[in-house]
């Protein structure tokens, strides 16, 4: 089986020379892929399990249909869209603006996962740095980017529109270390799938 899967139609996701992965004694396939038009329903279910404030069908759409920087992926696991992640591409920067996952998902290093994959990926289509925004009281989020590399650089007041809440931003550099990974090893093969 092949595990990265792209749909020509929006844009192409990168191969992955490891791309499925077992944790924690789980037995379910991972698979990461481009995300087209038809998971939006499931994105938008789980973005309603996750989010105060959700993005609509319709943002989703936007950004797979207009945005030139947006690169959007799904991770299944046996066939079920268990999470997602999407980020903006501007030069060598590369900023988070979604990922989560389904709450039957969580606590199972499914998310440390699904965004060294988005970390991955943004380093081997020329990104350098990413960043990201996480409200300030969210400790579990902030604990998996601190693993990760990020570190906190600045504040957003008053950035998340349901309830005035402050952002934390964070940065990580795109290294190996960061990411997991010796310069070679599990490194992104160039083409489309």
């Amino acid at each position: 089986m092949t595990c990265i899967r792209s749909s020509r139609t929006i844009r192409s996701w990168p191969k992955r020379k490891r791309s499925c992965w077992r944790l924690r004694g789980e037995s379910d396939e991972m698979e990461y892929r481009l995300m087209n038009l038809d998971d939006i329903a499931a994105i938008v279910e789980i973005e309603q399990e996750a989010f105060t404030a959700p993005w609509t069908a319709e943002a989703f759409r936007n950004e797979l249909t207009n945005n030139l920087f947006a690169k959007y992926m799904v991770m299944e696991l046996d066939g079920d869209v268990a999470g997602y992640g999407g980020m903006w591409l501007i030069i060598d920067e590369a900023h988070v603006t979604n990922i989560a996952l389904r709450a039957k998902y969580q606590g199972r290093g499914y998310g440390k996962a699904l965004l060294r994959e988005l970390m991955k990926t943004a380093r081997y289509l020329g990104a350098r740095r990413m960043t990201l925004e996480v409200r300030v009281s969210n400790d579990r989020a902030q604990s998996l980017y601190r693993k990760m590399g990020f570190t906190p650089s600045g504040v957003r007041p008053n950035y998340y529109s349901d309830n005035m809440e402050d952002a934390l931003i964070m940065w990580a550099d795109l290294n190996p270390e960061n990411i997991g990974e010796s310069e070679t090893a599990g490194a992104l093969e160039g083409g489309e799938a």
